[in-house]
């Protein structure tokens, strides 16, 4: 059984390194059915996730699980196709285990993207959201356990875990913004559950991406996210929520997600 620790990272870090033309300085992970982003990647190479030593296996819909490294705009960029979730049974450590190592690739901008379900009336299916700040309701941490200092420091600021920068460029796109809550899965959240999130500030509700923004911060990479609303939660819509929506409603706005992702590496200052 793998650890996931430092030195678990640092040979898939060494492995997949001997495929790159150059040091990624911006990764993006793409959420469910949001793979269709690797279509603007230039000079593509795409490695298999499962010859990657000690990189754990996405079994949730919509994640292909693959990395494609290439170019957007002349920059080095690296994209993962797919993430692994703490509902597939996986240690909070293998969760957060990719952003290790792409931080030991060399990236230092994570732009993570996922599907929610809106909480706040305001949105609607379809939209795009930057994510100001979270609510972690998933009852766990990945920095819990003993520290590795060559990973980050025991006890990281949480304030600005959404880089401002980034998010001042996302707002001048146009974007809304707003406040994600994560509960652990895989059981979509109960209209109770999601009127307590908005009673406490949650514009949007998913199953991910906070475990990873912690660690990201935590490694002092720069943070954002893009939420794309695929249904609206349980509570907000009386229909019933089913993956086959979320995943059909994601591949409609994929399209408008990857122009996004390509203004913002244009307008990065990595």
């Amino acid at each position: 059984m793998n650890a996931y620790n430092y030195d678990e990272a640092q040979q898939a870090a060494n492995f997949i390194k001997k495929f790159l033309t150059g040091t990624p300085a911006t990764a993006i992970v793409a959420g469910s059915g949001l793979g269709d982003i690797a279509d603007v990647i230039e000079n593509k190479i795409i490695i298999d996730n499962k010859e990657i030593p000690n990189w754990p296996r996405s079994t949730a819909p919509g994640h292909a699980g693959k990395i494609i490294a290439g170019k957007i705009h002349e920059k080095n960029i690296i994209l993962l196709q797919g993430r692994v979730h703490y509902y597939e049974g996986y240690p909070m450590q293998a969760v957060v285990f990719p952003v290790r190592v792409l931080k030991l690739l060399g990236v230092n901008e994570y732009i993570a993207t996922n599907a929610s379900g809106a909480i706040n009336k305001n949105f609607q299916i379809g939209d795009i959201i930057a994510v100001k700040d979270h609510i972690n309701f998933m009852g766990d941490n990945p920095l819990i356990g003993v520290n590795e200092p060559r990973f980050n420091v025991r006890f990281p600021d949480m304030t600005y875990a959404y880089n401002p920068e980034i998010l001042e460029i996302l707002k001048s796109f146009g974007l809304k913004t707003g406040v994600y809550a994560a509960f652990m899965g895989p059981s979509y959240e109960t209209p109770a559950e999601i009127k307590m999130a908005g009673i406490l500030g949650a514009d949007l509700v998913g199953m991910s991406t906070i475990p990873e923004i912690i660690a990201a911060n935590a490694m002092n990479m720069k943070a954002a996210v893009l939420s794309c609303v695929a249904n609206m939660a349980a509570g907000i819509s009386e229909n019933k929520l089913t993956e086959q929506e979320v995943i059909e409603n994601m591949k409609k706005t994929s399209g408008k997600l990857a122009q996004i992702i390509v203004k913002l590496v244009k307008a990065s200052r990595n």
